[in-house]
């Protein structure tokens, strides 16, 4: 198949440091070339891809050295170089957010298909859709769904990793192990709660995290002080070879979340080494973490504190086991195949004139399943 690409332009494919999206993006693109596809990425031009790369801005919007860019602007730019290019091929995949492609794109709907990879129960969010409710839709979690059940949703589609670049770690944790937190310095991803945790757990807690924009002065002013007072480790922004350092001491991954979040890409990460995660019950959590077999879901700080001194009971070895099951690169890369192949199948199909094409519905779309192994 001739497949594009359509990544956001905020980090590089792959990013250099933090971005989930554009890390999928990556692993995504490079496993349907390995497959024999035609791929084509649009991204930013600092991005590494055996694709055929058009790059619309030099370099990722967080990178550049201007500081004052138009994310909305280089967004247009992008999409208007898409459309020119849409009749190369046969599916335009789209990982942008908010629907702002979908104007550009109205009319060939059906050569499209668009995973959202952030909340989705923002207040505009609907009526927009019901615009445009002929665009194919790509879950990554079922609860991710919620806010646009009517949407027309075409396959659910969970992240995945390639086995190769996160290696299985051999024996226990560091003689001292501690308690990681990785991901943004957000309210929503609650470090807060995880000093709290550590801190009533009896252990150190390692925190790992981007800071940027607003959450610059909720570091400051709410969890710098917290911790200065001891017992905490922030060791800033860490890469794909810093992850293979940070979670080898790790006794549990801490996700305390506070919003709905549609996947977390950072609990299959942890899973990837062998390390357990204490999670609360929101957005896709209860969906990726098997409670009691790759970690905990807990709906206070005492129970998370609890789950603390239980998880060293659970199999790491079977913990990496589950996660190549469930969240390889390999099977994602194969659910997306499979759905690109329904949509082009279902729009080679003929119309009687007047006729929507019943095959581009849902009901009638193949939808990859989630089969949970444990």
């Amino acid at each position: 198949m001739r497949i594009a690409q359509v990544a956001p332009l905020h980090e590089a494919v792959p990013p250099r440091l933090y971005g989930g999206t554009e890390r999928i993006v990556s692993f995504l693109t490079e496993g349907l070339v390995q497959r024999g596809h035609d791929v084509t990425l649009f991204a930013s031009g600092d991005s590494e891809t055996s694709a055929k790369l058009v790059a619309v801005r030099d370099v990722a919007l967080r990178l550049d050295p201007n500081p004052i860019v138009s994310p909305q602007a280089a967004h247009l730019t992008m999409l208007h170089e898409v459309r020119k290019q849409a009749d190369r091929f046969d599916v335009i995949h789209f990982h942008l957010s908010h629907f702002v492609h979908f104007p550009v794109f109205e009319g060939m709907e059906q050569k499209t298909v668009t995973t959202p990879h952030g909340r989705l129960d923002y207040s505009d969010l609907p009526a927009a859709y019901r615009r445009w409710p002929d665009f194919p839709m790509i879950s990554i979690s079922k609860r991710q769904r919620k806010p646009l059940a009517e949407a027309n949703w075409v396959g659910n589609v969970y992240h995945g990793l390639p086995l190769e670049l996160f290696p299985r770690l051999t024996g226990e944790p560091a003689e001292k192990p501690y308690l990681a937190f990785l991901g943004r310095m957000s309210r929503a991803k609650r470090p807060d709660r995880a000093i709290d945790i550590a801190r009533r757990a009896g252990m150190t807690l390692k925190i790992a995290a981007k800071i940027e924009g607003d959450d610059e002065a909720y570091y400051r002013e709410e969890i710098r002080p917290l911790i200065e007072s001891g017992d905490i480790e922030f060791v800033g922004e860490v890469d794909e070879a810093g992850k293979v350092d940070f979670f080898a001491g790790a006794h549990a991954l801490l996700f305390p979340i506070d919003w709905p979040e549609p996947f977390g890409l950072v609990v299959i990460e942890a899973m990837a080494f062998g390390v357990p995660v204490i999670a609360w019950p929101e957005g896709a959590m209860p969906e990726i973490v098997d409670d009691g077999v790759t970690g905990f879901i807990v709906d206070t700080v005492d129970e998370a504190a609890a789950a603390v001194r239980k998880v060293g009971a659970l199999d790491r070895a079977h913990i990496r086991q589950v996660f190549e099951r469930r969240f390889s690169a390999r099977r994602m890369v194969s659910d997306y195949e499979a759905i690109y192949a329904s949509l082009v199948s279902a729009e080679r199909k003929p119309n009687r004139p007047g006729v929507s094409n019943p095959s581009l519905t849902p009901k009638n779309m193949r939808t990859v399943q989630d089969v949970r192994i444990s």
